[in-house]
């Protein structure tokens, strides 16, 4: 297929979704979403193109079929050339490898595989893991037990992982086991997994990092002895619960005291960095230079408002600031660092000019370059290309799209590689020379296209035509984006969805929905929305949902997301409030009827709002919801809200639980007894402060279920419940 058959191909496509939606109303379209096409069936589960890895000759890749194979495709053509791993001819000790998830060493000879997964918390996984060679077909077990982040060394002849909160690595060739660290106890020290709290709100787990040539291996340890415990019961069957105790540090406690090491192999050394003399601090990332012996660490405060780059020496653990960044309110932290082949300078990221914009500074020079700049902000750094002094990057387009774009290192020659306004969820192939481009909004499926360096499409990858004649049967709502003012006249990004045969001389009731966390945003030009489905479930027994990001959101630079900052709650159940008072103010609104739901943060929104003010909302239903910001972690609340003992105003006059009092209208109070995250504490908390303030509400807990709550028939349970209520109450 050409490039200009594929461009009118994909216009096509997009043109017959289109139409597909304006003509969901007409006779054809009759069949009706239920719970059970969304949570049980998949009716309108969108296809993907899992495992799609370009191998280091850039011509063919790499997928494993649905039988469990995995084979090589010409990345052109699509043709199948060889199978690498045929699952029914690989067992171990007469048991099939089920390969939950697969990676090669680098000189692309062996295969990790990774089986039996078992999950942890929200990132962490234990896995079986076996090496393949694919040349000898010889298969190998790493351990007997489950581990955690198997990895191969740079050469490939070794992978590390970590058992037991200990760090080993295995050499292939002799089969020899090595410890690399033995101070591991649990609840106690950790070495080379995260503790609870860095996994959740830094969003990593692996704590250790081959170098790039594989001399060293540096990795955090963990001190979490002086952390206060949470024990959480499972019910399961028996006379007494089960009860899992964790380290959970929460708002103004205390934290794991963190070290960085750096082992030696040859010599099987382990050197400390030096991290300063102080001890209450952060440490979000750690990352190696181009060098084998210098590795970067991130020093972060308490306040997590000061950010120090440290350069290390991994034989003597000396160390240097090459870089810091403060900040008024708060910096987030990323893994966008990259350092360039000159070894003295990096590109990074920063709001530093308002909005998240990419930089190169060089720390001999201490000359800083901006790569990117105006108001659209720099969504993700897809990666720098050293070779073709190239770099790549997702940007917003109009706050709601994103565009893929590429510029030089210098900031010059910067191009939009994307053709069509809306999401772009852009994957890098092997190389640089191909990107798998998801594209899709909020009224079109995704299309997966393989793309080149120059933006050129290579091949259409998977068009969702399927889901698209199945979308067709059904009774859609469209997807309106508007922006609604709120108190102060600031427009905020919103969408509605009406139901399909919508008279305009009808009054409907509506249900809002949003989350309103920190830098978050729902509005977006994406397929599908959140909650989708059951919003157009809603729409179809003649609800309209109404969605808005509010003051905080993410998007519009840093003044808008942190203005929030030390009152989460206040600005954000503000313009929710605003956003109902303008809906009432529609002819085709029933002003006595506007409802608000979410989840986590979301959750703890709908609860404001419906306490706050009793009189815009008639209803409101709230998912494992924080109630009381004390009770939650404090990696994320501090860097929000400081601790409580420094802002005891922002804690109480935003809290849920101190509102109580103001109930009016219908609340329903929903969580998960084995939530980690956000604790069944929050809930049952609130409950005490309604009944205290007898205030009839309803409550329901799902046993043994997180922060997701999900498995088996649980979300359907969920969503059966909801829906129940809303009808009724709403």
């Amino acid at each position: 297929m050409t490039q200009r058959s594929i461009a009118h191909f994909c216009k096509a496509m997009i043109c017959f979704f289109v139409c597909t939606l304006s003509l969901n109303s007409t006779a054809s379209a009759q069949k009706e979403i239920t719970l059970e096409d969304i949570s049980l069936k998949g009716t309108f589960r969108a296809a993907s193109v899992p495992g799609f890895n370009v191998l280091n000759n850039g011509s063919s890749y790499v997928k494993q079929e649905t039988n469990g194979d995995i084979a090589v495709y010409d990345l052109k053509s699509n043709k199948p050339l060889r199978i690498i791993f045929d699952k029914k001819n690989n067992t171990f000790e007469g048991t099939a490898i089920e390969a939950a998830d697969f990676s090669f060493s680098a000189d692309e000879k062996k295969l990790l595989l990774r089986t039996d997964a078992e999950n942890i918390y929200r990132r962490s996984v234990l896995y079986k893991v076996y090496i393949f060679d694919i040349a000898t077909k010889s298969l190998q077990q790493l351990d007997a037990e489950k581990v955690l982040h198997a990895s191969f060394s740079p050469d490939g002849t070794k992978v590390a992982f970590v058992k037991n909160n200990n760090i080993f690595y295995k050499d292939l060739a002799t089969g020899q086991l090595v410890t690399v660290t033995t101070s591991g106890a649990q609840n106690k020290i950790i070495n080379g997994n995260c503790d609870w709290v860095y996994e959740e709100e830094f969003e990593f787990t692996q704590a250790y990092q081959w170098s790039p040539k594989g001399n060293y291996i540096a990795y955090y340890t963990f001190d979490e002895s002086r952390v206060k415990e949470y024990t959480i019961p499972y019910y399961e069957g028996k006379d007494y619960p089960r009860n899992y105790t964790y380290k959970y540090p929460k708002a103004g406690e205390a934290n794991s005291l963190v070290s960085i090491h750096t082992y030696a192999l040859q010599s099987r050394n382990t050197v400390a960095a030096d991290l300063g003399t102080e001890s209450d601090q952060y440490i979000p990332r750690i990352k190696w230079s181009n060098k084998d012996d210098e590795l970067c660490i991130y020093r972060l405060n308490r306040l997590q408002n000061q950010l120090d780059l440290l350069l290390t020496n991994a034989q003597t653990g000396q160390s240097s600031v090459i870089y810091n960044e403060s900040n008024q309110y708060y910096l987030e932290i990323n893994d966008n660092l990259t350092f360039l082949n000159d070894n003295q300078s990096f590109i990074f990221n920063s709001e530093k000019s308002g909005y998240n914009q990419l930089y190169k500074w060089n720390w001999h020079t201490k000359q800083l370059i901006p790569i990117t700049t105006g108001t659209n902000e720099v969504k993700e750094l897809l990666g720098v290309d050293l070779s073709g002094n190239k770099i790549y990057y997702t940007a917003t387009d109009q706050t709601i799209n994103n565009t893929f774009n590429v510029v030089d290192l210098n900031g010059k020659n910067g191009k939009v590689l994307s053709l069509y306004t809306g999401s772009h969820d852009v994957t890098v192939c092997n190389g640089f020379k191909y990107f798998v481009d998801k594209y899709h909004t909020a009224n079109q499926v995704p299309i997966f296209t393989l793309i080149n360096h120059k933006g050129k499409t290579v091949r259409v990858l998977e068009d969702n035509n399927k889901l698209q004649k199945t979308l067709a049967e059904y009774q859609l709502g469209k997807v309106d984006f508007m922006t609604i003012p709120n108190a102060e006249g600031i427009s905020l990004n919103a969408y509605m969805i009406k139901p399909a045969n919508f008279d305009a001389s009808k009054k409907y009731p509506v249900l809002m929905y949003q989350y309103s966390g920190p830098g978050s945003q729902q509005v977006i030009n994406h397929f599908p929305m959140d909650n989708f489905w059951w919003h157009q479930l809603l729409a179809q027994k003649g609800y309209i949902v109404v969605v808005a990001d509010g003051t905080g959101t993410g998007g519009r630079g840093e003044a808008f997301k942190k203005k929030t900052y030390l009152q989460l709650g206040k600005y954000e159940s503000e313009d929710q409030i605003a956003v109902a008072k303008y809906l009432a103010q529609q002819s085709y609104v029933d002003a006595a009827r506007i409802g608000i739901w979410g989840w986590s943060y979301g959750g703890f929104m709908s609860t404001t709002c419906l306490l706050k003010a009793p009189e815009v909302f008639k209803m409101a239903i709230a998912v494992a919801p924080v109630t009381n910001w004390r009770y939650y972690d404090n990696i994320y609340t501090e860097r929000y809200m400081r601790t409580p003992k420094e802002n005891e105003k922002g804690y109480d006059d935003n809290a849920p639980l101190s509102m109580a009092k103001n109930l009016k209208g219908n609340y329903l109070l929903i969580h998960g007894t084995a939530d980690d995250n956000v604790h069944l504490q929050n809930a049952t908390e609130m409950s005490n402060a309604l009944v205290n303030a007898n205030k009839d509400f309803e409550a329901f807990y799902y046993t043994n279920k997180n922060h997701g709550i999900y498995g088996g028939y649980t979300r359907y349970n969920l969503y059966k419940k909801m829906t129940a209520y809303l009808l009724k109450n709403l």
